[in-house]
């Protein structure tokens, strides 16, 4: 069997039943232990309070917000924070990249990537910064031509409790 052909696509809007579906994403992958700044259990209401303040930076324009979806809903996304300070306006951070405990190793992160690159170039940014406390997202990252800065040990705590280290990464779109 191969693996689906992944096509994220950006929002510029979000409505209350993506909003769901995203809650939805974010609890799953903080109950299958992502260090993605969520302790759990996640309540549900959190998780969508989240989701609205993302939409209402996505509808400024402060964020680029992208998904995909397969048969039973939005399944990835991952967002690029584009408000950077005065002196910063080539860079973006990429953030929340979350994919699915039901669609993992099947290529969506790479898919993921690969359109967050894509839409910080149209929006004109040529530096990319992210940090992780995923050695599988580590592995992903470096394939994809990420290069790693470093590490910060005891950086955040993992979703169940206990510090976790953070890796750095970054990527020049320029060349």
């Amino acid at each position: 069997m191969s693996a689906p052909a992944w096509s994220p696509r950006r929002l510029h809007t979000i409505d209350d039943a993506q909003i769901d579906e995203l809650a939805d994403l974010l609890i799953d992958c903080v109950e299958g232990g992502a260090s993605v700044s969520f302790m759990h259990p996640l309540p549900r209401d959190r998780a969508v309070a989240f989701w609205r303040r993302v939409a209402h930076g996505v509808a400024a324009g402060e964020r680029a917000l992208l998904v995909a979806a397969d048969a039973r809903g939005l399944c990835g996304t991952v967002q690029l924070v584009l408000d950077q300070p005065e002196n910063q306006p080539h860079r973006a951070e990429l953030s929340k990249m979350l994919v699915h405990r039901r669609v993992r190793r099947q290529g969506l992160g790479a898919a993921l990537m690969r359109a967050a690159e894509a839409a910080a170039r149209e929006c004109g940014k040529t530096l990319l910064v992210l940090d992780t406390a995923n050695p599988e997202a580590e592995r992903l990252y470096e394939r994809l031509g990420w290069q790693r800065v470093g590490v910060i040990p005891g950086f955040a705590l993992l979703p169940q409790g206990g510090l976790c280290s953070t890796t750095f990464y970054y990527r020049n779109l320029d060349g």
